[in-house]
């Protein structure tokens, strides 16, 4: 028996009366995974404009890296 057939089974031996905290437990649970999830995706999101901002300055000093060697204006 897996997990979720044995928490079906637990929760149809529970009385009536404990069934209503059961499912408001159970959507606090959800509501809270929706919560962390949302939580990631935005600092996942925050973190890659972070990092494509940075890479796109280090492009540019790379690029005028480049320019200058070729013209000897500095040296390897």
């Amino acid at each position: 028996m897996n997990i979720h057939e044995q928490t079906i089974q637990k929760i149809n031996e529970l009385p009536e009366s404990l069934i209503q905290e059961v499912n408001d437990f159970i959507d606090f649970i959800m509501i809270k995974n929706k919560t962390e999830n949302k939580q990631l995706q935005i600092s996942l999101n925050e973190s890659l404009e972070i990092a494509e901002s940075d890479c796109s300055d280090y492009l540019i000093n790379l690029e005028n890296y480049e320019e200058k060697l070729a013209k000897g204006e500095i040296k390897w």
